[in-house]
């Protein structure tokens, strides 16, 4: 359960905001603060809790404090979980069902954003880390519908730009796949991809639109697995607008621009591929906890370090490997470990994203894998089947029994 609300910069703010909670047993388990850009004496706060059903009534209590004390239009409560489902015994995680819910989650990221890590590569550079408050709030503010500012990029981050696209690009004709390689000059063609230019996530997304409904959402940093993959589901792509520190331009601690837009978007441009990632993410909708991190392992082992058969020979189609010299070098290598592409072993197998990958698993087709994913999916514990309907950007739920019953009617007509 998560809950937003917005105070005055004054001494005790936050104290006082959370002492609701605090008085009545209601266990935090993580703050974030971040002033607003357009009401700088006023703050927002982000407040993750855990709640059991016994303390709903609780919580119920404590919003209504803050809701009197602050203002009904300045708490918003973000449930994690679905209505009616507390204390029935078969809770569903919460899900988005309309893509303008994706709204819900955006702020909500688990690393990084505008505030680095001491042993981020930036840390200590003062003119990145404010470029980088930038690009977060940004993303803070951002609702669907609206169009994704454009952004001006220096000459540090150009540079950098410049060296990680020219060096990249060198290798793809020779370790890519056929499917990236035909959307590799559209881009260049429609969106402006070049070494001196860092294309605007905006043009971007208006193509993708254009060829399979894929669009581009601006992200601060790293969400997490549930809420990340349940935006592929509405076939958005949370993409960061930040670039990595100059001070080691083949390398970055989190995905950046460089490997968003490099690495992830010309294959969102490919429809066979586009309905595979779209698979992966309708699978996680109200997925429980353990399904999610296998599903997140599957997303890493294909969407991330994905290969392929092609004409005899592996090529490269994950993102990971795309935007890494070291991995798509030893994506391609005999020497590394190639299995068939068996989702129960995919979902299995531990990895890593410290160095490059023991293994890979060959995807035969893209639509091959949509096909075992979907097929996979069908096991995860939850009591529908979910489908979307582009033309209203929604979720539509079908019961499983009663999709069985029509299955069954359907096969007794053959």
């Amino acid at each position: 359960m998560s809950v937003v609300f917005y105070v005055k910069n004054e001494p005790s703010a936050l104290v006082k905001a959370l002492r609701p909670f605090q008085d009545r047993g209601i266990k935090l388990t993580r703050v974030e603060s971040r002033p607003l850009t357009d009401e700088p004496e006023k703050y927002k706060f982000l407040v993750n809790l855990e709640l059991n059903d016994i303390q709903e009534e609780h919580f119920q209590k404590a919003i209504g404090e803050l809701r009197s004390t602050y203002g009904k239009e300045h708490v918003q409560v973000l449930t994690r979980r679905a209505p009616g489902d507390l204390g029935t015994g078969g809770e569903v995680a919460w899900f988005p069902t309309k893509i303008s819910e994706l709204d819900r989650f955006a702020s909500q990221i688990e690393s990084y954003g505008g505030e680095l890590c001491s042993d981020h590569p930036g840390f200590n550079d003062e003119t990145y880390k404010k470029k980088r408050k930038l690009f977060a709030d940004i993303a803070y503010n951002y609702k669907h519908g609206q169009p994704i500012p454009t952004v001006e990029y220096n000459t540090d981050e150009l540079e950098t730009w410049r060296t990680v696209f020219t060096k990249l690009s060198s290798l793809f004709e020779t370790h890519a796949c056929k499917e990236y390689l035909k959307a590799w000059p559209l881009l260049v063609e429609n969106c402006n991809y070049n070494k001196d230019n860092v294309p605007q996530l905006q043009v971007i997304s208006e193509f993708l639109k254009d060829c399979t409904g894929f669009t581009l959402r601006p992200v601060a940093g790293l969400l997490s697995s549930r809420d990340f993959l349940a935006g592929l589901a509405f076939r958005v792509f949370h993409c960061t607008q930040y670039i990595r520190h100059g001070g080691n331009k083949m390398f970055s601690p989190e995905p950046d621009v460089c490997h968003e837009i490099i690495g992830h978007v010309p294959l969102f441009a490919d429809p066979e591929f586009a309905a595979f990632s779209q698979e992966i993410g309708l699978a996680s909708l109200g997925a429980p906890d353990e399904w999610i991190e296998k599903l997140a392992t599957l997303y890493w082992f294909t969407i991330e370090v994905g290969v392929c058969l092609e004409d005899g020979d592996i090529k490269a189609y994950g993102a990971a490997c795309l935007t890494s010299i070291n991995e798509l070098e030893n994506c391609v290598s005999a020497t590394s470990k190639k299995l068939p592409f068996e989702v129960d072993n995919i979902v299995t197998t531990q990895h890593s994203d410290a160095t490059v990958q023991p293994v890979y698993f060959v995807a035969p087709s893209f639509a091959e894998a949509e096909r075992k994913v979907r097929e996979w999916a069908q096991q995860i514990p939850r009591p529908f089947t979910a489908h979307y309907n582009p033309y209203t950007q929604s979720v539509e739920l079908i019961n499983k029994r009663s999709k069985e019953i029509q299955d069954l009617a359907n096969e007794m007509k053959l």
